[in-house]
């Protein structure tokens, strides 16, 4: 069996000015799994995206020095929330989210937090964040909504 490689993923903190670039990405990762259920509309991708838009909250994936996706985590008092996790199509299924929620996880861990996340019914997301030990939390018209309860490390 080969071995995996690992990608090496750098989390770059985002400015305000990124916008349309996030946007464009955000259109390009979800454009397929909203097609399916006739749900495709760019027009109320910008709005639904403008609306929750938090640059504070929000890094781009560098791979090589590439920005290849990004992630959206925001804090709350009793859960984090994992808003958005966009890889660009194309380098999809290479370990890059993999990579990426192993450092979401470290940083929401330390917290002793769960972790909460939406996806779009019929999206690869779903099997994605139940691989990586999410659980069904509720159902929706459009979403599926998932918790990761927190892992405290006991280390000595």
């Amino acid at each position: 069996m080969p071995a995996v490689i690992v990608p090496s993923v750098i989390l770059v903190q985002a400015l305000e000015t990124d916008f349309e670039e996030l946007l464009t990405l955000r259109i390009a990762a979800m454009r397929a799994s909203l097609e399916r259920i006739g749900r495709f509309d760019p027009l109320r991708a910008r709005e639904r995206f403008a609306s929750v838009f938090s640059a504070a909250c929000t890094r781009h994936v560098s791979v090589d020095g590439e920005r290849l996706g990004f992630v959206v985590l925001k804090p709350g008092q009793d859960q984090w929330l994992l808003d958005h996790l966009y890889i660009r199509p194309g380098h999809q299924g290479q370990g890059i989210g993999a990579a990426v929620l192993a450092q979401v996880f470290k940083e929401v861990d330390t917290a002793g937090l769960p972790l909460r996340v939406g996806a779009l019914k019929g999206s690869d997301a779903n099997r994605f964040y139940q691989r990586h030990g999410f659980e069904l939390l509720a159902e929706e018209e459009w979403d599926i909504y998932y918790l990761r309860p927190p892992r405290l490390n006991v280390e000595k």
